[in-house]
Parts: C-alpha cells; structure tokens; sequence
C-alpha cells in the first residue's frame, strides 16, 4: 500500500509513536482518523497536521470500550469512505511485581492492575481490528495492512507480568488474524520496540536509564522515527504478513 493512497486510524495517537505515526501519515498524504482518550494532546495533534497533504480528523476514544471503539470506526469509516489502515498503537504501563515480601508483609499484584493493562494493550486492538477489518469487508474494500505495536517485553521482563502478557497474546493475534484474513487481502503486521526515546521515559530515573541503555548493544536509546520505519516498511511491503519486527538496538531482556 502506498501512504497517499491509505484511509488510516491510530489509536494513541495524542504523544509519542502514535502521534509520530500520524503526523507522518498526514504529511505523506494520507487520511487519518487518530484516536486517543487525552482530547487535548489530540488537539496539538491538530496544530501539528494543519499544513499537511492529507486529512486529519481526531476524536476521543477509549480503546478498552467497545461502545467507544464502534462509533468511532464507523464514524471515521463514513468520512473517509471507508478503513484500509490501522495502527494499533494505544498501550498503558501499570508495572508491578506479582508477589513482594518484606519480613511478614506480603504485596501482591492487584487484579484490577492486571485487568487495566490487558483491557487497552490486548482487548483494545482486538476490538479495533474486528470493527475496522469488519467495516472493510461489509464495504468491499481490498486490500487492508494492520499494524500491531507491541513490546520486546512480550518475552517477559520483572515487574511486567501484566504489560508482558498483553504483548506476547498481541503477537499471537497478529499471527492469527494474518493467517485468518489473508484470503481477504488484508495484511497484519507487529513491530516490538525497545527502549525509545518517548514521554513514557519522562519517570524513569537516570540511574534507571543507565542500566536500561547499558543493555543496548547500539549504545543508546531508539527514536520514534527509527520506529516508524518499520512500521513504514509493513504497509508498503506487500508480501509481508504474520510476523513481528523488533527495533530494540539488539536489546533483550
């Protein structure tokens, strides 16, 4: 798919990759319906795109409700003619260890927590994904490229079990819906970031970010830009479906 030709949703796409994602969307001149439920950061979203080629319309949306998530594909379905492009990007942190004990008190994770963060991270591209590639298919729209953003947390890290999972069960989507919807001509793709230089790093202490770029074999920390690349990548590469892409500087956990 070329970028002019997309009719795009982002989901968080009020800060950081999301709102990367669609400013470069609107610049190359694309359609793009962005998501998000912080309304003001979609309103600099706005500031941002107004000199763009394509089309920005914004719109609160809480991805983890589906009675949000339906009016906002439909309506954003009904000003562009229809959906091709989704990006999955809406995702919470709620970090916790799952069981602390200091002398004879005992923590443990809460289940709420837990539920927050698969709520947004998984239930909500799984309800975007059904109503946009459903929307696409009533429509008789082609080809369509989705695009998952997880975590090379999906292979577990300490303090992560709930955002750890929500990516791993992301990627097992992505599998899954590419081998489903391919005899649909849509195509769906992941790329996991590392650590990357966005507002979610704002909390982390410098002490904290020296052990995280420390485990970086490229030295430092990834850009939003060298993430959307490989997002890029996905939707113009028509023969790539299924599989997920990590830009994490050669980083595991």
């Amino acid at each position: 798919m070329q970028l002019q030709n997309a009719r795009a949703i982002v989901t968080g796409a009020a800060s950081g990759l999301g709102q990367h994602f669609a400013v470069q969307l609107a610049a190359a001149g694309a359609s793009v319906a962005a998501g998000d439920i912080d309304v003001k950061g979609l309103e600099r979203l706005t500031e941002f795109t107004k000199t763009s080629a394509g089309k920005v319309w914004t719109s609160k949306l809480d991805v983890s409700q589906e009675a949000s998530v339906t009016a906002f594909v439909k309506e954003a379905s009904q000003n562009f003619g229809g959906i091709n492009l989704l990006i999955n990007d809406a995702g919470i942190l709620r970090d916790g260890l799952l069981v602390t004990q200091e002398g004879t008190w005992t923590k443990k994770l809460p289940t709420a927590q837990w539920k927050q963060v698969l709520d947004v991270n998984l239930t909500g591209p799984y309800l975007m994904t059904r109503e946009v590639i459903g929307e696409a298919l009533a429509k008789g729209i082609g080809s369509s490229v989705v695009v998952n953003i997880s975590s090379i947390s999906h292979d577990g890290n300490p303090g992560q079990s709930n955002y750890s999972a929500s990516k791993a069960g992301l990627d097992a989507c992505t599998r899954t819906w590419a081998l489903e919807l391919a005899k649909h001509g849509v195509r769906v793709g992941a790329v996991a970031p590392g650590v990357i230089q966005t507002p979610m790093l704002r909390h982390i202490s410098d002490e904290a970010m020296k052990s995280l770029v420390a485990g970086i074999p490229v030295g430092r920390v990834g850009h939003v830009e060298e993430v959307w690349l490989a997002v890029k990548f996905i939707i113009e590469c028509e023969f790539f479906t299924g599989r997920v892409v990590e830009v994490d500087g050669g980083a595991s956990f």
